[in-house]
C-alpha cells in the first residue's frame, strides 16, 4: 500500500491521544484549528479534557527543540515510552506535519469558513492539491463532518484503531456447545479424578484448541456442563459445573432459571475468578444474580468485607441538573437497578416485615454506592466490586476502575452493548467489549453472555420486537 497522508480531527485526539502513533508508516497532518480546539477543551476533570491535555503533551514532546524548518518538513513520530513495548509492526514510522500555511480560500462558497469543521475541511482540500501522489484522508469521529467531506470530494474515514472487533457478533460468548461425538474424539488417554465433590477431566483433541480458560462447555442434549480450568499446549483440564438451578444450591434465595444463568453463578461464586463480565439484554438477570452472589459471599461466608457498586452517570433523557447531598446520596437516583433488585432479594427473607427491615438495615451497612469520578488513586481490599452499565465506559476508564482492585477483591462488570449512551462509543469500541476480549486468555477471569430474558413476558417481547 502506498504511503498516505491522514488529516486528524480534534475529536480523534480527544477520544484517543495515542492516535498520533497509530498510523504505522503513514504521515499525519494536524491543522491549526485542531490545536485551537484542543486548547478550548483542555480545562476540567472530564475524560475529554484529560485526553486533550495528553494529546498536547505528546505533540509538545515531538516538537521540542525543533526548528521552524524541521517542522515545515515534518517531524519523526517517536512513540512515548508507554507505547514502545508494543509489537514493532504496530509502531509508527511516519512523520507528523503541522499547518504552517493559511488555506482559508480553499473552501467552496457554500461552506462558511468561520466554523471549525469547515476550516479543517478547507485545509484538507488544499492539501489534496499539493500532496499528490499521496492520498489525503480526513480522519474524524464526527459523522456529519465525514458527510460534508465526501460532498466536497475529500476521502473521510472513522477512527478504527480503537475497534476491538470488526463485528460485535464475533464477541466471545463464554460458552461452547460440544457435539454428541465429542467424547469419541477427545477421550483418548483421558484422566479423571474427584476433588471437593467435583469431577475433573484431562482431555486432548482437535476442539480443545478452540477453548479458553474459564469458558463453559455443554452438550447438545444438556446432560453435561463443565468449565475449562486450564489450557496447555497438548491438554486441557475441565471440571464439572455446579448446578445452581435447584433450591438446595440457591444463592441468597435465587436459583438459575436457564443454562447461562447457571454458568454466571458458577463464575460469581467461585473465588478462583477475580474478574467476571456479564453481558445481556434487559431482563436477563445480570444485576440480580451478581447482587445475590455478592450478598451470599459478603454476609453469609464473610469472604468479602463489603459490596461496592458503581456506574457511569450518563442520562438516557434530559439531565435533571445538580443533585444535593453526599456522594452516596447523589448516586442514589442512578442506582434504581440496585434498589429494585434488593427489594426482590429481601422479599425472599422469612420473618415478615420485621425480618425484612432487619435485613435491609444490615444491607445498607454492607453495600456502598460510589461514583466513578472519585475512583482514581484508591485501592480496595477484600471487596466485591460491581461496575454496572459498563458498556458506557471507555477502555481507559475501565482500566482505571479495574486496577483499583487489591488482594482478595473480585470485580464484576455488567452491561448491554446494544444500549450505549456515550457519544463516540459503539458496540465494537466500548470498554466492555475491550475487557471481554483482553481478559479471554486469563485463567482467573470468566465471561458469559446471557441470552434469555427472565423478567416478564412483556419485557421479553418488547426487547425482541421494539
Amino acid at each position: 500500500m502506498s504511503q498516505r497522508l491522514f488529516v486528524l480531527d480534534s475529536n480523534v485526539l480527544m477520544h484517543d491521544p495515542s492516535a498520533l502513533f497509530r498510523f504505522k508508516e503513514h504521515d499525519i497532518y494536524v491543522p491549526m484549528m485542531v490545536l485551537e480546539e484542543l486548547d478550548n477543551n483542555k480545562k476540567g476533570n472530564s475524560e475529554v479534557a484529560r485526553n486533550a491535555r495528553q494529546a498536547s503533551r505528546y505533540m509538545d514532546e515531538l516538537i521540542e527543540g525543533s526548528s521552524p524548518a524541521e517542522i515545515e518538513t515534518g517531524l519523526t513520530l517517536n512513540p512515548p515510552l508507554q507505547h514502545q513495548n508494543e509489537k514493532q509492526t504496530e509502531l509508527t514510522s511516519g512523520r507528523i506535519f503541522f499547518q504552517t500555511i493559511s488555506y482559508t480560500n480553499s473552501l467552496p462558497e457554500y461552506l462558511p469558513g468561520n466554523l471549525p469543521d469547515n476550516n479543517i475541511l478547507g485545509t484538507a482540500l488544499a492539501l489534496q492539491e499539493h500532496a499528490e501522489p499521496r492520498e489525503v484522508t480526513l480522519v474524524t469521529k464526527d459523522i456529519n463532518l465525514r458527510i460534508k467531506a465526501t460532498i466536497v470530494g475529500i476521502k473521510a474515514e472513522d477512527y478504527h484503531n480503537d475497534k476491538v472487533l470488526e463485528d460485535a457478533d464475533l464477541l466471545y460468548t463464554g460458552s461452547y456447545e460440544i457435539e454428541n461425538d465429542f467424547w469419541e474424539t477427545h477421550a483418548k488417554d483421558m484422566d479423571s479424578w474427584l476433588e471437593e465433590g467435583r469431577t475433573f477431566y484431562r482431555i486432548n483433541g482437535p476442539e480443545t484448541e478452540k477453548l479458553s480458560p474459564g469458558e463453559f462447555i455443554y452438550s447438545t442434549d444438556g446432560n453435561f456442563e463443565a468449565v475449562v480450568s486450564s489450557t496447555e499446549k497438548d491438554q486441557t483440564i475441565i471440571e464439572t459445573a455446579k448446578d445452581y438451578s435447584t433450591q438446595s444450591n440457591a444463592v441468597w434465595g435465587i436459583t438459575a432459571r436457564n443454562r447461562e444463568q447457571n454458568f454466571a453463578l458458577n463464575l460469581l461464586m467461585d473465588p478462583g475468578f477475580d474478574f467476571v463480565t456479564l453481558l445481556g439484554m434487559a431482563g436477563t438477570g445480570k444485576t440480580l444474580l451478581t447482587l445475590a452472589a455478592g450478598l451470599h459471599q459478603t454476609i453469609e461466608e464473610n469472604r468479602y468485607s463489603e459490596i461496592i457498586m458503581t456506574r457511569v452517570t450518563v442520562p438516557v433523557g434530559e439531565d435533571i441538573g445538580f443533585l444535593p447531598g453526599t456522594e452516596e446520596e447523589k448516586m442514589t437516583p442512578w442506582m434504581g437497578a440496585l434498589m429494585d433488585n434488593l427489594e426482590v432479594l429481601t422479599n425472599n427473607e422469612e420473618g415478615g416485615d420485621w425480618g425484612r427491615a432487619a435485613t435491609n438495615d444490615i444491607l445498607t451497612h454492607r453495600i456502598k454506592i460510589r461514583s466513578v469520578n472519585f475512583m482514581r488513586g484508591r485501592t480496595f481490599l477484600n471487596r466485591f466490586i460491581i461496575i454496572d452499565e459498563a458498556q458506557n465506559l471507555t477502555s481507559k476508564q475501565l482500566k482505571t476502575l479495574i486496577t483499583r482492585a487489591g488482594p482478595g477483591t473480585k470485580v464484576v462488570c455488567l452491561g448491554n452493548i446494544a444500549q450505549i449512551d456515550t457519544p463516540y462509543l459503539t458496540e465494537t469500541t466500548s470498554g466492555l467489549t475491550y475487557v471481554v476480549d483482553r481478559f479471554k486468555p486469563w485463567k482467573h477471569s470468566g465471561h458469559i453472555t446471557l441470552v434469555r430474558g427472565e423478567r416478564s413476558r412483556l419485557a421479553d417481547y418488547s426487547s425482541e420486537f421494539l
